[in-house]
């Protein structure tokens, strides 16, 4: 036997001894695969898992530094086939990057100095073939890669972050990737963006602890069905309270829309909240602001 795999042997036997007390949880660095199961004759279709760093929380006012895609194959029950060469490349925002984000991602201005990204460039790797875009919280990614790249703008979109119902499952200690990671027993090298991908395509192949569905599989359900954004356009101020402690969010009338509370609902549950919005915000019969969305427009400024 080699002594790197003699080396690795022994340092697993000592983890599963440490783990075996009860007092110790070993992390184990991730290890990015090539593929996580064989082909078998299932169609697969192709998703690229996205992050974004930036310099602010604006896609107006700020600037993208990094973009790194991974590309992986996917069955409709949720298998992670083939995961893919990536593209990871930093960019020169053509201004100081703050020093709180610098601090953050580890990102400078001397490792960014006069990196260019062409649209064309993420146009050509997203090729023909991509069907589904995945990020850990598409509300921001989705609107900066958009505005960079018009491309993103035609393919759907699901967020690992919201879609899936971590805290029910059981990750109670946060949802950001790195705490999902270290309750799946593994890290990474956190906030920068080619890691965060690897990290989030393990957690999507993983099988949730208390449904046990693979979370790719709840998150391609999650996706495939249409919601209703209902907005409380109008809502008296006092009534706010109420709003909020059903899942209604503020919405401070960006992109020429008023500004309005509103929440995202499935099929089944549009009519009993406009039920709700008429019986206990309006108390009146009134005409309710709601549109349908699907995957395709979901996250993005035309909600």
């Amino acid at each position: 036997m080699a002594d790197g795999e003699t080396t690795m042997r022994d340092e697993e036997n000592m983890a599963a001894l440490l783990e075996c007390t009860g007092r110790y949880r070993v992390l184990r660095r991730l290890a990015p695969r090539a593929a996580y199961h064989a082909p078998d004759g299932t169609p697969t279709r192709r998703a690229v898992f996205i992050d974004l760093e930036t310099t602010g929380l604006d896609p107006v006012a700020d600037e993208i530094v990094e973009i790194a895609m991974v590309p992986f194959d996917y069955s409709d029950d949720g298998r992670i086939f083939a995961v893919h060469e990536s593209f990871a490349r930093f960019r020169d925002p053509g201004r100081p990057i703050p020093p709180e984000v610098s601090a953050m991602t580890g990102i400078t201005d001397a490792l960014v100095a006069g990196a260019v990204i062409e649209p064309a460039e993420i146009e050509a790797f997203l090729g023909d073939t991509a069907a589904l875009v995945v990020a850990h919280n598409c509300s921001f990614d989705r609107r900066f890669a958009e505005r960079f790249c018009p491309a993103f703008a035609h393919l759907a979109w699901a967020c690992s972050w919201a879609e899936i119902p971590w805290r029910e499952e059981g990750f109670v200690d946060g949802t950001k990737l790195v705490h999902l990671a270290a309750a799946c027993g593994f890290f990474h090298e956190g906030h920068r963006a080619v890691h965060d991908c690897l990290a989030g395509i393990e957690l999507l192949s993983r099988p949730l602890p208390r449904s046990g569905l693979r979370a790719l599989a709840v998150l391609l359900a999650s996706a495939r069905a249409p919601r209703w954004r209902v907005r409380a356009a109008g809502a008296p101020f006092e009534l706010r309270g109420s709003l909020k402690r059903r899942g209604y969010r503020w919405d401070p009338g960006e992109c020429g829309r008023p500004r309005a509370w509103f929440v995202d609902v499935r099929d089944e549950a549009f009519e009993a909240e406009c039920d709700f919005l008429r019986r206990e915000i309006y108390r009146r019969e009134a005409e309710i602001d709601a549109r349908r969305l699907d995957a395709f427009d979901r996250y993005s400024d035309r909600c």
